[in-house]
């Protein structure tokens, strides 16, 4: 239970399912309830799949490819950034206009619903951080109540992020076209923060590495 809440209370801030749905209302303004709701049963099920990816393989991917977390942190950083300044910078008449075309969504579920505006490069290396962090956890070594707490935990966000995806046409209504509008600005406003964050987190632990660096003769 506490590992369970621990991986939870970690990855809630940083999903952040009530934040992304307003952002995937936003990307999703032309489609039906019906097609909203499907779409949202399909980011919730990547998006369970990229967390426990990231958490089982995460940092034997890393190894193979020489691939550092700060390094991992500062190059998602900057896609969530982008992603967070594209979308505050894209107004209303665009995103109008998109209403008009035929969109296929089923092709946007994984890129860029699921990555990097759900599960993103933050929530990777979050996950990959809980399971380095993690006594005893390597590849070869699984200590299989961690693994657990955490699968439940990857499910609790995952169906949070379709409870809060599917009825996000309920903001639509609650606020009208205008106040959406307003809300999905701040929500994108917050997702570049976001990203910014996530690049300072990187560059910290960088600029640490070379300020500090290990003592390997001890």
């Amino acid at each position: 239970m506490e590992t369970f809440l621990l991986v939870l209370a970690t990855l809630f801030p940083v999903v952040n399912p009530p934040g992304a749905a307003l952002i995937f209302l936003s990307m999703t303004q032309n489609a039906s309830v019906k097609e909203r709701r499907s779409l949202a049963r399909r980011v919730a099920l990547n998006a369970f799949f990229v967390m426990i990816g990231s958490l089982l393989m995460g940092a034997f991917i890393l190894n193979i490819y020489g691939i550092s977390v700060p390094i991992l942190r500062l190059a998602g950083g900057l896609i969530v950034a982008a992603a967070g300044w594209k979308l505050l910078n894209e107004g209303p008449q665009n995103r109008a206009d998109v209403e008009h075309a035929d969109t296929r969504y089923v092709s946007q579920a994984f890129y860029p619903l699921t990555m990097p505006l759900t599960t993103g490069p933050g929530t990777i290396a979050v996950m990959i951080s809980l399971g380095l962090s993690r006594s005893g956890y390597s590849v070869y070594s699984i200590d299989l109540r961690f693994i657990v707490a955490s699968l439940l935990a990857a499910l609790v966000i995952a169906l949070t992020i379709y409870v809060c995806f599917a009825y996000s046409h309920r903001v639509e209504r609650l606020l009208g076209r205008g106040g959406t509008d307003i809300v999905v600005r701040l929500s994108a406003f917050i997702l570049f923060c976001i990203g910014i964050q996530i690049i300072w987190s990187g560059a910290s632990d960088l600029i640490g590495s070379i300020t500090h660096p290990v003592n390997l003769t001890n």
